[in-house]
């Protein structure tokens, strides 16, 4: 009642935040923009805010109009960019007429017999001075090499103003220019790399820190209040929330756990090293442990020695692998280069990395089996068809098993065109093509003249017969059963498998993460695209008609998703009753090939709007103008799908929106709903691979060498299960027996009784005082810790006494980890140091340091190192502890000193 007017008063926009002295930039289409947008949000306010139950605030209450618009901008200096056309239309428009023309179109083709020759009749036929502007290096030395041959040695400047000033014929610089264009005024010509080569000049991606697939499952970043965790030393518990506590006179933050039977445990926020997510079933299904019992030790044991004989298995499959006679793929580097250049991108830093781990493994000895899950127009296929380049090319053929008829069309034209240049044979096997057609397919495979065959499960019939298999690519791999890949791999033993996915399956993401699969994330977007906005809704006539009406009115198209064939054609009349204004057509997979092959290939040349259709368009044509995907009865979609069929729009760099229609939420079963909550809240690029995570909590981790879905981890988590197998796996190949219950890799536990915290003042969100504890524990340098404290002091402000305790704490920990201490504490007079039973401390240096100072240092009956000193000031007790673990870092053996400088110590 106070506030609200307060409110309304106070609201801000854009304008408020800039200085009266700003330039607006601003071009002659905009006006007309805001007039349209203004427009369009009063028809929106009209649709739905009849609605009492769900009032909605007015147009003028959310935006400015564009009367205010235009009065603000007469407020400051405005820079009107027009086009001739404008100018034309508008005789008194102010500002001098600069004439600038359209660039050329060279297009000249590295791999043509004498390129430099068309370059050499381009500049002779030319009265303006050019001036190349290239961005990739190879390009910029082909061009400097080239224009001197010529005699047309450029004058290389690092800006373009730069070049105003020489008086060369030409000249070349490095600079991301989309487009040339030409000053007749001037006598200039500007070339860019898409003029001179026909390709587009691409910004280099944004790095972004790829993503871990480990700590993706371990981390603590999504951890709600109830969620299921695991203690390494007590099991599995119930994350309560962050509780602050007195001790000594010290406050310090810890993260509250509740057992089975109402127990708490409070674990320090130093010590968040020992807790993690526990993954591997349902959260409700999580089994919780009691205190005070050895229940959590049975548990672990048992796990330990089904983990044993998991390893022992592993490692035989390993070797089975490694001793198959494997090809290598000789891949000749100019030819290489030159396929390489018909991608028209550039590659991102995770595609780059993938390509060359698959070019890597094919060049080896042992078939590789790697899986590449990347988010689906994050550029998998790319990666295919390099892998592809390199199997033909060394005299391999290739196969290509994907789910649907339609996938096959696409893959089909995307990789003929690619091989258009190539003397490389492409073929496809599916339901489009005739019976005499499938014949002659099968012939030329099994007789060796065909080297690609792109097919959907009619691969895997026992007619189909290759004369030298060397590749397996499949697509969507959790589009196929088990035995369906089995049956690939079991046509030639030394086949190499690669599996491209958005969302792997819980039991594939269980084979990478432990070790039998190799796995390459591709996590990077490409240029320009946007997150697909996704929404959870109950069925509106209203919204579906604002969403589709959105989508129409900017000139897009619309996918809705009906996946009953039964009733899809009375969902069709009603959308057309909805949105009268749309042409609409109906697709499903039991229409007849032809028919169906036309109204998608109509749908693609925007002949209609609306596509009614089930979920067979899951893995279709790329359809860039369709941005809009509606999904009725979407819980009855499993995780995987819906990431898939939501990967259907947002291909291009428009906003996408994807609507989930489903019941309401009271109405949902535990599964559905866990689905799409997942769905709505991972909508960033990228998030294939971290709903995979969901799809594993959701369904279970899946048996890791077995068939079945739903493994056996449940007892003590996902995150667990595979630390210990890993530490099994290690040790089997080693020659050594895995122990069978090992103790968790305990950092060393630091207790200076000083306050370390993140003060509740300083970052009052719970939530994201637990994720930097938990990064902060999980430091493993002193430089993490670094950049840590940077980026906490940039985001939050000057790190408070409290925080700098924290950190330092930490890298205490790591110091004392190196030498083998197990635990240390310090106080006002002094303090204790306990060793750990495999320390690399010499006991010979540690006596002659007790030796040397009998007053200050002794050994007490525990053989635990006791000091003494004055330590009443927090920093004071700091640097005395540093000082003294460094001392006693220097007393290790020269043994273990050689053996850490080549293996340095690390976290287990």
């Amino acid at each position: 009642e106070n506030y609200l007017p307060l409110f309304f008063e106070s609201t801000t926009t854009i304008w408020d935040f800039l200085p009266r002295d700003s330039l607006i930039v601003m071009l002659d289409d905009v006006p007309a923009a805001f007039q349209g947008a203004w427009r369009q949000a009063v028809e929106r306010f009209e649709q739905l805010g009849a609605d009492i139950t769900q009032p909605l605030l007015t147009p003028t209450e959310l935006y400015s109009s564009p009367e205010e618009t235009g009065e603000r901008l007469a407020r400051h200096p405005v820079l009107r960019l027009e086009s001739r056309k404008s100018i034309a239309d508008d005789a008194s428009s102010p500002g001098q007429d600069i004439e600038v023309g359209p660039a050329p179109l060279l297009t000249i083709s590295p791999r043509e017999e004498n390129p430099g020759s068309r370059l050499e009749s381009f500049l002779s036929s030319r009265t303006e001075r050019v001036l190349f502007a290239v961005e990739s290096a190879g390009r910029y030395e082909w061009l400097l090499e080239s224009l001197t041959r010529l005699g047309q040695a450029p004058a290389t400047v690092s800006r373009w103003e730069d070049f105003l000033e020489t008086d060369r014929r030409t000249g070349l610089t490095r600079a991301a220019v989309e487009q040339g264009f030409t000053l007749p005024a001037a006598g200039i010509l500007l070339l860019s790399e898409q003029d001179l080569f026909g390709l587009p000049t691409r910004r280099k991606p944004r790095r972004r820190r790829g993503r871990d697939p480990d700590a993706i499952i371990g981390d603590l970043t999504d951890l709600r209040s109830g969620a299921p965790v695991v203690h390494l030393d007590h099991g599995v518990g119930r994350y309560v929330g962050l509780t602050r506590m007195a001790i000594d006179d010290t406050t310090t933050e810890f993260v509250t756990l509740e057992y089975a039977g109402g127990d708490r445990l409070h674990v320090p926020v130093s010590s968040l090293h020992l807790i993690a997510r526990y993954t591997g079933a349902a959260p409700e299904q999580a089994p919780l442990h009691r205190l005070g019992t050895d229940q959590w030790q049975k548990a672990r044991r048992r796990a330990a020695e089904r983990i044993r004989d998991a390893a022992a298995e592993l490692l035989e499959l390993y070797s089975r692998r490694a001793a198959r006679p494997g090809r290598s793929a000789v891949v000749d580097p100019q030819s290489y280069e030159a396929f390489a250049t018909g991608f028209q991108f550039n590659l991102t830093e995770d595609q780059a990395a993938a390509i060359d781990a698959v070019l890597t493994d094919l060049a080896g000895t042992t078939p590789m089996d790697r899986l590449v899950c990347g988010d689906v127009g994050f550029g998998k296929t790319e990666v295919a068809l390099r892998a592809a380049f390199a199997a033909v090319t060394s005299g391999r053929q290739v196969a290509v098993l994907v789910p649907t008829t339609l996938l096959a069309q696409q893959h089909y034209e995307t990789f003929a065109d690619r091989f258009a240049d190539w003397p490389v044979s492409v073929e496809t096997l599916s339901r489009f093509r005739s019976a005499q057609e499938h014949r002659q397919v099968l012939e030329r495979l099994a007789t060796g003249r065909l080297d690609i065959v792109i097919g959907t499960h009619r691969l895997l019939q026992k007619d189909v017969r290759f004369r030298d298999l060397g590749l397996v690519i499949v697509d969507e791999e959790h589009r196929f059963g088990v035995r369906h890949k089995e049956r690939l791999k079991s046509l030639r033993a030394e086949v190499d498998i690669l599996t491209l996915t958005a969302t792997p399956i819980p039991r594939t993401l269980n084979m990478a993460l432990g070790g039998l699969r190799e796995l390459s994330l591709i996590t990077t977007p490409p240029e320009s695209r946007l997150a697909i906005k996704t929404f959870v809704s109950t069925w509106s006539p209203q919204l579906i008609r604002e969403a589709c009406l959105r989508e129409l009115k900017r000139g897009g198209q619309i996918y809705f998703v009906h996946n009953r064939i039964q009733d899809i054609g009375s969902i069709a009349e009603k959308l057309a009753e909805i949105v009268p204004e749309a042409r609409i057509e109906v697709a499903h997979g039991q229409m007849h090939e032809r028919d169906l092959e036309r109204v998608m290939l109509d749908f693609y040349h925007r002949r209609f709007e609306i596509l009614v259709c089930t979920a067979i368009i899951e893995s279709g044509l790329d359809v860039p103008t369709a941005n809009t995907i509606i999904i009725d009865r979407a819980e009855q979609f499993g995780l995987a799908q819906l990431h898939q069929l939501r990967g259907r729009v947002g291909r291009s760099h428009h906003q996408a929106f994807a609507y989930l229609i489903a019941p309401p939420q009271q109405a949902l079963q535990g599964d559905a709903k866990k689905r799409l909550e997942a769905l709505e809240s991972l909508e960033d690029l990228g998030a294939g691979f971290v709903l995979a995570t969901h799809d594993l909590e959701i369904r279970g981790a899946g048996e890791l060498l077995g068939e079945g879905q739903s493994g056996q981890i449940q007892e003590i988590g996902f995150t667990l299960y595979n630390e210990m197998l890993a530490r099994a796996v290690r040790a089997l190949r080693e020659g050594q027996e895995p122990d069978p219950d090992p103790q968790s890799a305990h950092a060393p536990d630091i207790e200076l009784h000083v306050p370390a915290l993140l003060p509740e003042e300083y970052l009052p969100d719970v939530h994201l005082r637990l994720v930097l504890y938990k990064r902060i524990a999980g430091a493993s340098t002193d430089a993490d810790l670094d950049r840590l404290a940077a980026e906490i002091t940039d985001r939050f402000g000057h790190l408070p006494e409290p925080t700098r305790n924290l950190l330092r704490i930490t890298g205490l920990r790591l110091l004392a980890r190196e030498t083998g201490i197990a635990k240390l504490q310090a106080g006002a007079t002094g303090g204790s140091v306990e060793f750990s039973p495999d320390t690399c401390i010499d006991p010979g240096r540690l006596v002659k340091l007790i030796e040397s100072d009998p007053r200050r240092y002794r050994l007490d009956p525990r053989q635990r190192l006791v000091f003494r000193h004055d330590l009443g000031e927090a920093a004071k007790r700091l640097d005395y502890v540093e000082k003294l673990l460094q001392q006693l870092g220097r007393m290790r053996r020269v043994d273990e000193k050689a053996a850490a400088t080549r293996h340095p110590t690390v976290a287990s």
